[in-house]
C-alpha cells in the first residue's frame, strides 16, 4: 500500500513511517522544507506550502490512505499571532489537501486524522466517551472542533474518515514527557496546581501503533487513544519520585505561578481529561503500555 503522511518527521509521524516501511508500505511524505526530500523507490518527499496553497500533486500518485499528523506545537507561549499558527497549521494544511484531492482522479480511501482530547471540557469526574457532546470553552476546544470539521469534509470525497483524538504523548526523549519529569531528576518533586487534574497519557509506541492498526482495519469515525489507566499529576509525580529514589518534600507548584509565566497555556499542567478507550479496545486494539507504571519501567531506563 503507499501511504501519504503529513508531519512525517515529528515524532509520530517519524516512527510511523519507519514501522510502515518495515512492513513493506511505500511512504509518500510532505515537507515544507526542500532539503527534506528524498526519492527512494519505496519512500518520497514532496514539497508543500500550505501558506502560499502550493502542493506537489504528484505526492498523491498511488496513495490509497492519507495520514494527517501536521500541526505546529501548542507547547509554546500562545500569543495571538501563535494561535493563529497552531489554527491554520491544522485547518488550512487538511484544507489544502482536500482542495488538491477535488482537483484529481485519485485513488484514496481512506482519511486518518490526528485530534485532541482537548476537545472536552477539564473534569475530574466526568468520563468522556467518543460520543460526549461537551467540548471544551477555550482556545485548544475551538481548534479541535475546527480541525476536525476540516478532516470531515473529505466525506464528501467518498472517503473514509477516522479522527484520533490523542492525550499526552509521553517519550522518553521527545515531546512533554522529558520536561514533565525534568523538575523531579533535579530532586524538586513538585505536583502541580492541586494535583487532582487527570493526565490523560499514551506512550509513544501505543500511539503509533493505534496508527497503524487504523490503516490495517480501516477504521473510520472518531477514537480515543489514550492509556487505559489514567493518573492524577499526584500520582503521576510520585511515580517518578519512587522511581528517581526521591522523597516527595517538594510543596505544590502554585497554579498562579504557572499562569503568570506562561499565561493561557498553563491550562496543559492545570487542567485534565479523563477519557475511555472502550471503543478503540472494541476493535481488538491491544496497548502494549496500558499503566504508567509499566511505561516508566521503558521510558526511564532508555
Amino acid at each position: 500500500m503507499t501511504i501519504l503522511i503529513t508531519g512525517a518527521t515529528g515524532l509520530i509521524g517519524t516512527a510511523l513511517s519507519k514501522r510502515l516501511l518495515d512492513q513493506g508500505h511505500t511512504i509518500h511524505f510532505l515537507t515544507t522544507r526542500k532539503q527534506k526530500i528524498i526519492n527512494t523507490p519505496t519512500h518520497k518527499g514532496y514539497y508543500w506550502n500550505p501558506t502560499l496553497q502550493e502542493i506537489d500533486l504528484s505526492a498523491f500518485t498511488d496513495v490509497s490512505c492519507i495520514v494527517n499528523l501536521v500541526g505546529a506545537t501548542i507547547a509554546k507561549r500562545w500569543t495571538p499571532a501563535y494561535k493563529k499558527i497552531v489554527m491554520s497549521s491544522r485547518v488550512e494544511t487538511t484544507n489544502l489537501l482536500y482542495k488538491s484531492l477535488k482537483e484529481l482522479n485519485h485513488g484514496v480511501t481512506s482519511f486518518i486524522s490526528a485530534s485532541g482530547i482537548s476537545l472536552y471540557p477539564s473534569a475530574d469526574t466526568a468520563v468522556y466517551t467518543e460520543t460526549s457532546k461537551e467540548v471544551a470553552a477555550n482556545f485548544l476546544g475551538e481548534v479541535v472542533v475546527a480541525w476536525e470539521a476540516a478532516a470531515d469534509k473529505f466525506k464528501d470525497l467518498g472517503i473514509g474518515v477516522a479522527k484520533i483524538r490523542t492525550g499526552v504523548v509521553f517519550d522518553s526523549s521527545q515531546g512533554a514527557f522529558p520536561k514533565m519529569i525534568q523538575p523531579i531528576k533535579m530532586g524538586i518533586p513538585s505536583v502541580v496546581g492541586d494535583g487532582s487534574q487527570w493526565i490523560s497519557w499514551i506512550h509513544t509506541d501505543d500511539i503509533v501503533a493505534i496508527y497503524n492498526h487504523a490503516i490495517d482495519h480501516n477504521l473510520t469515525g472518531i477514537y480515543n487513544a489514550v492509556a487505559p489507566v489514567a493518573i492524577k499529576n499526584t500520582e503521576f509525580t510520585k511515580l517518578v519520585a519512587g522511581f528517581y529514589k526521591i522523597p516527595m518534600w517538594a510543596p505544590n507548584t502554585p497554579g498562579f505561578i504557572l499562569k503568570l509565566f506562561l499565561g493561557a497555556m498553563s491550562m496543559l499542567a492545570l487542567q485534565g481529561q479523563l477519557v475511555s478507550v472502550s471503543k478503540l479496545e472494541s476493535t481488538g486494539f491491544t496497548f502494549k503500555y496500558p499503566t504508567l507504571d509499566k511505561a516508566l519501567n521503558n521510558l526511564l531506563k532508555k
